[in-house]
């Protein structure tokens, strides 16, 4: 029985109606003290018991992408552990790699509460939270401190997010990428310009080919160690801007793109009326995550692995739920796959679930590796 599915979720979903930020908060209170660097027997107990409940190790799962290795191909996405708080806790839920952020280089609160809300009816979450964060200075240190400067030792591959800060004018932009590249460049194994969030004034209009390139030339140039580095976009972008981007990727040898981000459009969403609010949900802003993103974000992945014949990885993200949302990511030509609002609906459990369908889908197709499903169905 999953407890989480069947007790936990109900109380903090319905019978607590307490605010998920505030949820999201405590969460991270029990998750800082799990992760601390020196544990005493309790927490290493615990720790060792989460592993046991949540891990699933195979080497069909294995793959190798930019001299990295990732165990298993599910990622936590950006937006869950902002500051980099509970780094060395996702492999203990079995994820095969975790991205942090969104990080800016100047801390930020982010927009006013409240600015988190879940959308039970479709399986979704609607964010305004506005890259609420700590700074990337604060981030480098707390990572410093957590692993004494061996970044070798992670014990999977760590990402990063880079954002703009909202005090920086948009043509500044590429100064302000940079500077937190710089201080985070020791801590990521790959780094992600985030252009794509809504929830940030005129950020997404960086994604435009004018104002994203001078960003990704100025990255590329200070990236002298030759960390991956990704872009991540839109669900909501047309397919000539998504060539664009396609485009500058390949221009400035970027490792690959992240498809996608949050979605603004609320016309598939069965809710209607914010609870919370009272308001229509076409009054409020901010980005949706979550179910009604699943298949626009596909449909990005296809176009862009046929658009570039599957040489740029892409790493998908939007409404991984189950095994089957995994896969159908993966045979489109996702590389890897990211979680956020699908690990919240479903519980702790839920990575080794979706690991285990996708050995029974490797099985199932007559496949000895999950790189041998990317973009099988690609073409379609």
């Amino acid at each position: 029985m999953d407890v989480y599915q069947s007790l936990l979720r109900p109380i903090l979903f319905s019978g607590l109606n307490a605010d998920p930020e505030w949820l999201h908060s405590q969460t991270f209170r029990l998750l800082r003290w799990l992760d601390r660097p020196s544990p005493d027997p309790a927490t290493t107990w615990m720790r060792r018991q989460l592993q046991h409940t949540c891990c699933l190790v195979d080497p069909r799962l294995h793959q190798s992408l930019w001299d990295i290795s990732f165990t298993n191909p599910i990622g936590l996405a950006a937006g869950f552990d902002k500051d980099g708080t509970a780094s060395g806790m996702w492999s203990v839920f079995g994820f095969g790699f975790a991205e942090l952020g969104t990080v800016t280089f100047h801390a930020q609160p982010g927009n006013p509460q409240p600015r988190l809300f879940r959308l039970l009816a479709d399986a979704a979450v609607l964010n305004r939270m506005g890259f609420n964060n700590q700074g990337a200075a604060a981030m480098a240190e707390r990572l410093e401190q957590r692993w004494q400067g061996l970044a070798a030792h992670f014990p999977i591959p760590l990402g990063i997010n880079l954002g703009k800060s909202k005090v920086t004018a948009l043509e500044l932009a590429s100064e302000d990428y940079i500077n937190s590249f710089r201080l985070l460049r020791p801590w990521g194994d790959y780094f992600v310009v985030n252009v794509s969030s809504p929830n940030t004034p005129g950020l997404r209009s960086l994604q435009d080919k004018a104002q994203l390139e001078p960003i990704l030339q100025a990255l590329q140039q200070e990236n002298t160690t030759n960390k991956p580095l990704l872009v991540k976009i839109a669900p909501d972008l047309e397919w000539a801007a998504i060539a664009d981007v396609i485009a500058l990727a390949q221009e400035h040898h970027l490792a690959g793109i992240i498809a996608t981000n949050t979605t603004i459009r609320r016309d598939s969403l069965q809710t209607q009326i914010l609870e919370k609010t009272g308001k229509l949900m076409t009054e409020e802003a901010g980005g949706i995550s979550g179910a009604p993103v699943r298949q626009r974000s596909t449909e990005v992945i296809r176009f862009i692995y046929q658009e570039t014949q599957g040489r740029l990885p892409i790493i998908g993200v939007g409404g991984v739920f189950t095994a089957a949302d995994a896969w159908e990511k993966i045979t489109a030509g996702a590389s890897l796959v990211q979680t956020y609002t699908g690990w919240i609906y479903e519980g702790p459990l839920m990575v080794k679930r979706v690991l285990t369908g996708l050995l029974q889908k490797l099985d199932e197709y007559g496949l000895a590796s999950i790189e041998q499903a990317v973009g099988i169905d690609g073409d379609r």
